[in-house]
């Protein structure tokens, strides 16, 4: 099943700055092959279910090894069965209606 996903990621006990666990985990969604987008409080990922939520485990992984004894994760999910519509579809959709 294809999957959207807002993905925040929130490392706990590592101090005030959060960059770099976050570029470690969009090393992680870029070497995943998956669509994404890096927005200024959270990443959009889309695919198929297993691949997208196996990705967000690898981020976990990553940050727990880089230290963090703590992660805050919030993830909202999309699926669509009636038609297959992209992230960028969406936004686009809304940007149409605004010119």
């Amino acid at each position: 099943m294809k999957v959207s996903i807002d993905l925040c990621v929130v490392p706990l006990g590592v101090g005030v700055s959060l960059s770099p666990y976050i570029a470690e985990c969009q090393k992680i969604i870029d070497n995943s092959g998956l669509d994404y987008e890096l927005g200024p409080s959270g990443t959009v990922i889309e695919g198929e279910w297993e691949e997208v939520f196996a990705c967000v485990k690898s981020c976990h992984e990553a940050v727990h090894q880089l230290g963090s004894p703590r992660i805050y994760t919030t993830i909202k999910v999309n699926t669509r069965k009636d038609k297959e519509q992209t992230f960028r579809d969406k936004i686009n959709s809304v940007k149409s209606l605004l010119k």
